[in-house]
């Protein structure tokens, strides 16, 4: 049995914002948009990784989220507790240095970790911790 991930969500507050970091700091392609039910969500994929869906959702989306769910998720988010995205390069230094010019915000620079891989962290626009590895 091959089993695989083909989407995975990430939850923002202002879409236009996270496209900035999603498509242009870090060089994701726009696969859809769509606008439903005062819902939105954009679905990004990365170049080398097209099978990979990473769709960008509204706050509290789903049709199951009370006033007060969307309002803790809100809550949660702007608070940096919601968890973030992993992504492997070959070039750790190069992506930082890249995604830094763009005005990101550094959680953490370049450095080599006891568990065997050089990574570095950002923020995006709602709060979520952004990581890049490079396996040493």
């Amino acid at each position: 049995m091959d089993i695989r991930v083909s989407h995975c969500f990430i939850t923002v507050d202002d879409h236009e914002r996270a496209l900035g970091f999603y498509r242009d700091a870090l060089g994701l392609e726009v696969r859809n948009d769509v606008s439903f039910e005062g819902m939105r969500w954009v679905t990004l994929v990365p170049p080398s990784q097209p099978e990979l869906q990473i769709t960008l959702e509204t706050v509290g989306a789903g049709p199951g989220a009370s006033p007060d769910d969307r309002r803790r998720m809100s809550e949660l988010l702007a608070k940096g507790l919601l968890r973030g995205l992993i992504f492997a390069t070959d070039d750790v230094d190069a992506a930082f240095d890249r995604i830094q010019a763009t005005g990101a915000e550094v959680l953490q620079e370049p450095m080599d970790q006891p568990y065997g891989v050089r990574d570095c962290a950002f923020r995006d626009p709602a709060g979520n911790m952004v990581r890049l590895n490079q396996t040493k």
